[in-house]
């Protein structure tokens, strides 16, 4: 039986608060590594198993890289990116594809509405469809089948487990989360999503926001020039009003949701956390990683105070704010 995280693995992490009444609690775990990769904070099982869901990313965009995906800047950033599919994002996806010889055919991703309120609208009232480009992940698919197109792999079945993209995938998983893979699930764009810990994410996500384009380690350098493309491009890896957009924007971190409540940061000492949410809601990750983070010294209260502004957090009550999403008053 594999150790998933239950219940009483858990801590209160984050509450919501309706007119000075708390109206619901968010528990999961959570753990803080110091620059220098060290456990410096721990909160619930950070050995317990998680699906990281988008915030493995990172880490299948590095394996990406290594495997021959030769991409910068914009483009770069959107292959690790959870996008909201507006016009610029998927612009973006086609340059990526056509630059390969590939075309919006060759994703495996699910046809889908962009996430992005003003673009579905205008798509709706230009009577468009649903569109594999616009999924979410569609970036991370179009570097996938840069990767093969380089290698010389076969484009076709790229998503299957066994195919050599997704075995170098694995391998580079588990060599950056120094934990052998425990089980593999099927993501929600159809890709595999491996099952590690929260303390094995957060030690590969910290090798990836630490890392050097000066490395005499090809994986490094790639790793380092992935994390400057996200902070120079934050609009790439969300979009408008997104917390991963606002959080990199504002404090200049590299930061990544994934579904399910999982969010990883990296301060720009190279601090790191990662963190699940046991009920899968992500709505309080954010402002808990920065907030973990303020309090191993990466990040100052200051920051945290500019972050929560800046974060769609507040409760409402007859389209007034009453209430708050805030951090658990004993984390």
């Amino acid at each position: 039986m594999l150790e998933t995280l239950t219940v009483r693995d858990a801590v209160e992490l984050a509450v919501v608060e309706r007119s000075g009444f708390v109206e619901s609690r968010h528990a999961g775990a959570a753990v803080v590594l110091s620059p220098e990769g060290d456990i410096v904070a721990q909160h619930g099982n950070a050995d317990a198993l998680i699906l990281p869901r988008s915030s493995l990313k990172p880490l299948q965009a590095v394996a990406s890289l290594t495997a021959g995906a030769a991409l910068e800047g914009e483009q770069l950033a959107v292959g690790t990116a959870s996008h909201s599919g507006t016009d610029r994002h998927a612009e973006v996806v086609r340059e990526i594809l056509a630059a390969g010889g590939l075309t919006e055919d060759d994703l495996g991703c699910p046809p889908a509405w962009p996430s992005d309120a003003a673009t579905r609208r205008e798509m709706i009232s230009d009577h468009a469809a649903e569109s594999r480009i616009r999924m979410n992940c569609s970036g991370k698919h179009a570097l996938m089948l840069r990767a093969c197109v380089a290698t010389g792999w076969p484009t076709a079945g790229y998503l299957d487990p066994a195919h050599p993209l997704q075995v170098h995938i694995r391998e580079v998983v588990e060599r950056l989360t120094g934990e052998k893979i425990a089980h593999t699930s099927v993501d929600g764009c159809g890709a595999p999503v491996h099952a590690i810990t929260l303390t094995g994410l957060a030690r590969g996500i910290h090798r990836i926001g630490s890392a050097s384009e000066r490395s005499p380690f090809a994986l490094h350098r790639v790793a380092g020039a992935l994390v400057r493309a996200v902070r120079e491009n934050p609009w790439t890896i969300a979009g408008p009003g997104e917390p991963d957009t606002i959080a990199i924007e504002t404090l200049g971190v590299f930061a990544k949701g994934g579904a399910e409540g999982v969010m990883v940061m990296v301060a720009p000492n190279g601090a790191t956390v990662a963190l699940k949410m046991l009920d899968g809601n992500g709505r309080a990750a954010t402002i808990v990683a920065a907030t973990l983070l303020a309090r191993a010294g990466a990040l100052t209260d200051a920051d945290v105070a500019t972050l929560t502004a800046a974060l769609p957090l507040s409760v409402l009550g007859g389209g007034q704010p009453v209430g708050a999403v805030r951090v658990a008053p004993g984390l």
